[in-house]
């Protein structure tokens, strides 16, 4: 009897694995009624060679085994079923789907490529199927081995309380780098390279947060424009590194590239964690193209409405948004998660408008499947797991309300660090709370400060330079007459809208990024710095700097006087944040008394020496006042169980516009006084003492940061 071309296979895993004589291919699909593979030719990948059917299936898996299929060939699917958009099915056996599995992808969405399912333009809209084949502009699937010698790499396992965090985009981070070579600028080689890894160390960043490179396509409204999608946003697969960003090629290398970066980013002692778009993908509404999920089983993997299937249900402005309650949706989710763990070696995740990941049919739910899948998993509780805890459905913004194990983007910490140093009344109580690791947000849900991820910027806004030098955005770039950015960004400009010759504006502008900085590092919680803002880098006033794949957006590295002191002040910052055990608690405050401590762990100061009581945070214009933190009463011990004790720090702040004298604590909250920061200076401050009852002025927008000199503890 002749032997069958396609052995019956395996169900499992998902996706296309290759053991050496062949390759066994699952394809899940709920409502398919045939899946076929095609496989295409590595030197002409327009051309297909071969098709062939999955002829088993195993609840809801199409699988096959192929023999003599190897690592290194191309791949497609094509999926067959009713073409009946009113009833959420859009199957359409002329489109090419990349396997949502895919390990890797060779090629890109060609704009020209007729890839949407339906005739696009017709009268019909979405309702008459176009019968175009497209596969020859769209990314094909490689087939990979997993051999890497990974030389031992062992994780940083950075404490959360220890983390800095530094979000980087990898083109934009080297593109410009002069000590990088060429060929290696704006990829994962160059990322890893020496050069690279020297300013994050001098910087003090214990962990990269890359944005995306999970495989994504531009839109077609800004590859008509000549632009393209920088930020990535706009994901395509979630298995795949993207090619665009590999020196070293796209049948595979890019995975390879990907993961020798992780090792040496390792084995300098810095972690890895992306920033992953699981809430929706580049497929967009019920009139966007059909390249992967949608023309598999749209209503498995996309929130569709109950009233109407045909159309999507949007909780992120992208047109649709991922059913995390699927489990085969749900599945691919954690699948992926686990792979760039296990495979990949990276050490967690940031996610894109996570609150859409925790609706269920009835809205936003601590309790939702997404959250208990992660946290009951064994890999993939013990990575660092941050949201960016809001989307733009009812009830999206969850600031504070996410489980356990989470971190959170805290919008909250932006908008009063900025709203503060701008000089807004009302701000004194909020201050407080941030500075301190927001209490009032995250305690009640058993979660400690480093829940809490504070940032002043962040890729999508202002940079630092900009948030003091404009008021307004300046999107007239991205081609869309200024309407896009957000309008409110609490930022102020010092006077003068845009960059200026005055002496005076320039000095405060570079004061304020000195009191930004400083409240960051001076924060409890985990800070997050932006690539560039620690040298001044500008957008020349774009906030919304997504379609910018250009020097706008890209990080300068030829540095004037300013910007080579902003950089020595963030070194500074940071190794006080790192020398000071007190600014990296694992508890809250409890304003009280510690083991057998001196001093309280947190007392606040009015500027007359006295402590502040209750009515003087109700106060509307209170922009001055000082804390304390308690170098030897901090509540938990070391990793040896041995006590913490540090230096004792008060920190003066003033946002009002004139100098004020700050009269010192009386001699039972320390006898002297030591100055190690003040903002109002251009270089290092000189170590002066002041003794307890003492006078220190603080000059209009400003931070003085005191020491309690060690000797004092011994």
């Amino acid at each position: 009897m002749r032997r069958a071309e396609v052995l019956p296979g395996k169900p499992f895993p998902l996706g296309a694995t290759y053991d050496g004589s062949g390759v066994n291919f699952a394809v899940f699909s709920e409502h398919a009624k045939k899946v076929e593979v095609c496989l295409f030719d590595p030197g002409d990948p327009t051309k297909e060679t071969r098709r062939f059917p999955l002829l088993e299936t195993t609840h809801h898996v199409f699988h096959g085994y192929m023999p003599g299929v190897h690592a290194g060939c191309l791949y497609g699917l094509r999926v067959h079923g009713p073409y009946e958009p009113k009833k959420g099915l859009r199957f359409n056996p002329h489109k090419l789907l990349v396997d949502p599995y895919a390990k890797a992808l060779h090629g890109k969405v060609d704009p020209k490529a007729p890839f949407h399912a339906y005739v696009h333009g017709g009268k019909e809209e979405d309702l008459a199927m176009d019968t175009q084949d497209d596969a020859w502009g769209v990314p094909k699937g490689v087939i990979l081995t997993d051999a890497f010698d990974w030389e031992g790499d062992r994780r940083p396992e950075v404490p959360w309380h220890k983390t800095v965090l530094y979000e980087l985009h990898v083109k934009g981070f080297t593109k410009l780098h002069p000590r990088i070579p060429e060929h290696l600028r704006g990829t994962y080689a160059g990322l890893a390279h020496p050069a690279s890894i020297e300013h994050l160390k001098k910087v003090g960043v214990t962990s990269v947060e890359l944005l995306p490179i999970h495989a994504y396509v531009d839109e077609p409204f800004l590859t008509q424009k000549g632009r393209s999608n920088y930020w990535g946003y706009n994901t395509l697969n979630f298995f795949a590194p993207d090619a665009r960003f590999s020196a070293s090629g796209s049948l595979g290398e890019q995975v390879a590239e990907f993961k020798g970066m992780v090792k040496l980013l390792h084995r300098a002692g810095i972690e890895v964690i992306l920033d992953v778009v699981y809430n929706h993908t580049c497929e967009g509404n019920h009139l966007g193209p059909t390249l992967s999920f949608k023309g598999l089983d749209a209503g498995a993997y996309y929130r569709l409405s109950e009233k109407d299937p045909r159309y999507f249900m949007d909780f992120t402005g992208c047109g649709n948004s991922w059913n995390a309650a699927h489990p085969y949706a749900l599945k691919l989710v954690a699948d992926s998660l686990r792979y760039w763990v296990e495979v990949m070696h990276v050490d967690g995740f940031r996610f894109d408008l996570a609150t859409t990941l925790g609706r269920d049919r009835h809205g936003y739910d601590t309790r939702a499947a997404f959250f208990q899948i992660l946290h009951q998993d064994p890999v993939l509780s013990r990575a660092k797991l941050i949201a960016e805890p809001w989307d733009v459905g009812d009830y999206g913004y969850q600031v504070g309300n996410f489980p356990v194990l989470w971190s959170e983007w805290n919008g909250k910490y932006r908008d009063t660090i900025r709203r503060y140093w701008k000089g807004d009344d009302r701000q004194a109580a909020e201050i407080g709370s941030r500075l301190t690791g927001s209490s009032d947000l995250f305690a009640l849900s058993g979660r400690k400060p480093t829940a809490s991820v504070n940032f002043v910027t962040a890729h999508d806004g202002f940079t630092l330079h900009d948030l003091v030098t404009y008021s307004q955005k300046h999107n007239e770039a991205n081609g869309e007459d200024n309407r896009d950015g957000a309008n409110d960004n609490h930022a102020w400009n010092c006077g003068v809208e845009g960059e200026t010759t005055d002496a005076k504006v320039n000095a405060l502008r570079e004061q304020q990024k000195r009191n930004f900085l400083a409240s960051l590092f001076l924060s409890q919680g985990v800070p997050m710095l932006v690539a560039g803002d620690e040298m001044g880098r500008t957008q020349k006033g774009n906030n919304n700097a997504y379609c910018q794949d250009n020097e706008l957006s890209w990080v300068h590295w030829e540095l004037n006087e300013k910007q080579r002191q902003l950089l020595e002040f963030t070194v500074r910052m940071t190794k006080l944040r790192r020398e000071q055990p007190v600014l990296s608690k694992r508890r809250f405050f409890r304003g009280a008394h510690i083991w057998d401590s001196e001093l309280k762990d947190l007392a606040w100061f009015r500027p007359d020496g006295k402590e502040m009581k209750r009515e003087d945070w109700e106060k509307p214009y209170v922009r001055s006042l000082a804390f304390l933190l308690g170098g030897d009463a901090i509540a938990t011990p070391d990793d040896e169980g041995h006590r913490i004790v540090g230096d004792t720090l008060l920190v003066l702040l003033n946002a009002h516009h004139e100098p004020i004298t700050f009269l010192l604590p009386a001699l039972e909250w320390g006898a002297d006084w030591e100055l190690v920061v003040d903002t109002a200076a251009t270089g290092e401050s000189q170590r002066t003492h002041t003794p307890a009852g003492g006078k220190v002025q603080a000059v209009g927008r400003s931070v003085v940061v005191l020491r309690r000199p060690t000797t004092e503890w011994e």
